[in-house]
């Protein structure tokens, strides 16, 4: 029997997979992103980032900042001094800066190879810290949650990101089909790695969305926390205080 994507993460280390596995798909990601998602992620960044200008941060964290989408949302619609990008795999950053020359914004933005379970970051540095689309790929959710909470102000926003469950019963019909059956398809032709694309709604699937989510954020210690759910239930955006 064929081990699934879950299992072999588990095995060979969960950060380890993860970091290999965007590593290889680098190059095709923000096309996979713009055709799998249909370009709705680009709605939703510009949501995102328009829930965190409520708050003016001046220095925000991105974590889990891949090919920096997010980031650069954010250098665009916030007055922010500085945005630092972290990610664990490095050719996801190459991938990222070229972006952030291109478009002139590396006076703004910074990227950074790093651990977002174990940042270099000072305690209450930043005004507000965003993950999209990371927070499922953490080893260890619980640290990756702690280490938000720590390098954060008293006051800064968290803002995360994330896939979830719709409550219509049609809808994640349609939803796990497309997930399971469409996206590893289209993942296999487009990037030639359908086995990362296997992994997405496995670790879709895995994620405590919604309420549960909630409660591990409250038990970290964020305050007035919030989720907005996008799309029929597809994305949810959380906030948090520190």
């Amino acid at each position: 029997m064929n081990k699934n994507e879950a299992d072999l993460a588990r095995e060979q280390g969960k950060k380890i997979y993860v970091r290999e596995m965007f590593n290889s798909i680098s190059q095709k990601y923000d096309l996979m992103d713009r055709i799998l998602s249909l370009g709705i992620d680009i709605r939703w960044r510009k949501i995102a980032t328009k829930i965190l200008k409520e708050n003016n941060p001046n220095i925000v964290l991105d974590i889990a900042t891949g090919t920096a989408d997010l980031a650069i949302q954010e250098a665009k619609d916030l007055n922010a001094e500085r945005i630092i990008g972290v990610d664990i795999s490095e050719k996801m950053l190459e991938v990222g800066q070229v972006k952030v020359e291109k478009l002139k914004l590396d006076n703004v933005i910074e990227l950074q190879l790093g651990d977002s379970e174990n940042l270099i970051f000072e305690d209450n540095f930043f005004d507000a810290v965003s993950v999209s689309f990371g927070v499922r790929n953490f080893e260890n959710l619980n640290q990756g949650l702690k280490e938000m909470h720590r390098v954060l102000k008293k006051d800064g926003k968290l803002l995360i990101m994330e896939f979830s469950m719709p409550s219509s019963k049609l809808i994640k019909a349609l939803y796990l089909f497309y997930f399971n059956r469409v996206v590893p398809l289209i993942g296999r032709i487009i990037s030639g790695n359908v086995y990362a694309y296997r992994y997405l709604p496995e670790s879709v699937e895995q994620f405590p969305y919604g309420e549960a989510f909630l409660s591990l954020l409250k038990e970290i210690g964020f305050s007035k926390l919030e989720a907005k759910t996008l799309s029929l239930g597809i994305c949810t955006i959380y906030t948090g205080i520190k």
